[in-house]
């Protein structure tokens, strides 16, 4: 996969998670949720974005990607609270 091409797939992801939020009519401790979900969510393109185009040298490449990492990582932990108390369908969110 080519740079360009993971650009364009991390920027889908975070138009999925935006769609994904306004799609819910969230009560109190959902919205909460949904803010973390949408934060580490859309996260992940801009950062892969800043390591792909503007990395300084291989090594400021890297330490990026290890924060789209981190950022994905934290999105799947929210995606699994969602999942897991029944706010959201996996199915639903998969497809």
């Amino acid at each position: 996969m080519t740079k360009q091409e993971l650009t364009d797939r991390t920027k889908r992801f975070s138009v999925r998670i935006v769609k994904m939020v306004r799609s819910l009519d969230p009560d109190f401790a959902t919205k909460v949720l949904l803010s973390q979900v949408i934060r580490s969510g859309t996260s992940v393109g801009a950062n892969y974005r800043a390591a792909a185009c503007i990395a300084k040298s291989e090594k400021d490449f890297i330490n990026k990607l290890q924060i789209v990492e981190e950022e994905l990582d934290e999105t799947i932990f929210w995606l699994e609270i969602l999942i897991d108390t029944g706010i959201i369908k996996k199915e639903n969110f998969l497809n």
